[in-house]
């Protein structure tokens, strides 16, 4: 397994990535090649670099268009048309930069025969993989030992999920669980007693056991467990597995020690000071290039209805420090003279014509950028919520108040991971990802956060 940005995926997707890459950068040449009429032409590192440059465009659209999401590509016919979708967004951003900066021009008509060339390519490849993923071939083999909820959540994922680099080889538990090992047509071994346990893995030729048991006292097979560790088999904790599969916590299930002897969780001086310095550059330049159209937008609320064009509510920040939090206002000023602090639904009625689509293109976050820059909030962190709300939250979600030792966010793990939500359950499933990423927060899954909060303002998903 491969970790990038605090989360584990299969080393084959990052081949498949990189494949794919170095697809379309040989398509380039290929393309340039049958331009000069030579097979094997002479490539200048100039002209290599330009071909690098085609490259990282046409992966960036191909990620934009969901192109990676191999659950929405699983089809021909699906594949084709996304993949068509993102050249074609591709061309159109080449041609700009090309009549900005011609001099990076490698040819004229290139681009052109490299489509044709890539889309031949980036189809052949694609069949390819997905051949390897209903075959299972390179998935790392697994047990589950145990019956908890965790457990039941990493066997549901890793058999439903195809691209999870994992294959489900044995279930010991003591419970009668899973209900599909009284099926005769299951491709794994069930058992119902940990005897032997070492001897199974090694005959499935197993390379990792997940301990996911309901009791651990007087329940723990710890011979059979060191046993298989001595013989190089890993052996990990169901929660700390369940984190590196899903890039979530669950936090109705764990416990107060591991969280505690638990890796992550680090703030140092330096990440600190990294992240205000960027908070504040990026803020301030954005404030400043969109300021035409803060004032459009301005006058754009004005029209729309009566009442001031900011809306400010007071938020809880970091160590629960109370602030103002600043927005545009896409909202009657009389929302909650009625019914009190309420969390806002995907339709609300109080919402304003134009607030509607200031919502769905999260334009009326703008304003908080200035929150930003005052040090209030961060560009990426847990979104900030009002203290009524709070208040009761933390009274029945474990480890709520455990989000507010960060600085609220533009945007998070959990906006990009999970999107809107309006309710206790919907603040539940959202502190498993804000967990996460406070145990894991760095600069670059602060990229990696903002790169696909990009991509859901940009196809208007989520909140």
């Amino acid at each position: 397994m491969l970790r990038i940005f605090k989360q584990y995926y299969p080393i084959r997707n990052a081949i498949f990535v990189l494949g794919e890459g170095s697809i379309i950068f040989l398509s380039v040449l290929i393309a340039y090649g049958v331009i000069l009429g030579q097979k094997s032409p002479h490539i200048e590192v100039s002209t290599a670099i330009k071909a690098l440059l085609i490259t990282a465009l046409c992966q960036v659209c191909l990620y934009y268009n969901d192109l990676y999401d191999l659950e929405k590509t699983d089809n021909l016919v699906e594949l084709s048309i996304r993949l068509l979708q993102a050249l074609g967004v591709a061309s159109i951003i080449l041609a700009v930069i090309y009549f900005v900066f011609p001099n990076i021009i490698i040819h004229q008509g290139l681009f052109l025969i490299a489509i044709i060339i890539i889309i031949v390519f980036i189809t052949s490849w694609r069949i390819a993989y997905n051949q390897i993923l209903k075959r299972g071939l390179f998935d790392t083999a697994l047990i589950i030992l145990g019956s908890s909820d965790i457990g039941k959540e990493i066997f549901n994922e890793v058999n439903n999920r195809k691209d999870s680099g994992y294959r489900i080889v044995a279930v010991v538990s003591q419970d009668n669980w899973p209900d599909t090992c009284d099926s005769k047509d299951i491709d794994f071994v069930c058992q119902h007693s940990f005897e032997n346990l070492c001897e199974i893995a090694q005959t499935l030729q197993t390379k990792k056991i997940v301990v996911s048991l309901k009791q651990r006292r007087n329940a723990l097979p710890i011979k059979e467990l060191l046993k298989c560790r001595v013989n190089g088999i890993d052996v990990i904790e169901g929660s700390t597995f369940y984190e590196m599969l899903m890039g979530k916590l669950i936090v109705e299930e764990i416990n107060p020690g591991w969280l505690i002897f638990s890796q992550g969780f680090k703030k140092s001086r330096t990440r600190r000071f990294i992240k205000r310095s960027l908070d504040m550059i990026f803020s301030l330049t954005m404030l400043i290039v969109l300021l035409p159209f803060i004032l459009l937008v301005a006058a754009a609320i004005k029209l729309d209805s009566k009442g001031p064009i900011l809306f400010s509510q007071e938020r809880v920040g970091q160590n629960r420090k109370p602030f103002l939090m600043y927005k545009f206002r896409s909202m009657r000023t009389d929302a909650e003279n009625e019914t009190g602090p309420v969390w806002a639904q995907n339709n609300d009625a109080r919402i304003t014509r134009i607030g509607h689509l200031m919502r769905k293109w999260r334009i009326d976050e703008i304003p908080q950028l200035w929150n930003v820059l005052n040090g209030e909030m961060s560009f990426v962190g847990p979104r900030p919520e009002r203290d009524h709300f709070v208040k009761q939250l933390i009274e029945i979600i474990p480890y709520y108040g455990e989000r507010f030792t960060v600085k609220p966010g533009l945007t998070g793990w959990a906006q990009v991971s999970y999107g809107y939500g309006a309710s206790v359950d919907d603040a539940i499933e959202k502190l498993n990802y804000d967990l996460f990423y406070i145990k894991n927060m760095s600069v670059l899954m602060d990229i990696m956060i903002v790169a696909k909060s990009v991509k859901t303002v940009l196809f208007g998903h989520g909140r």
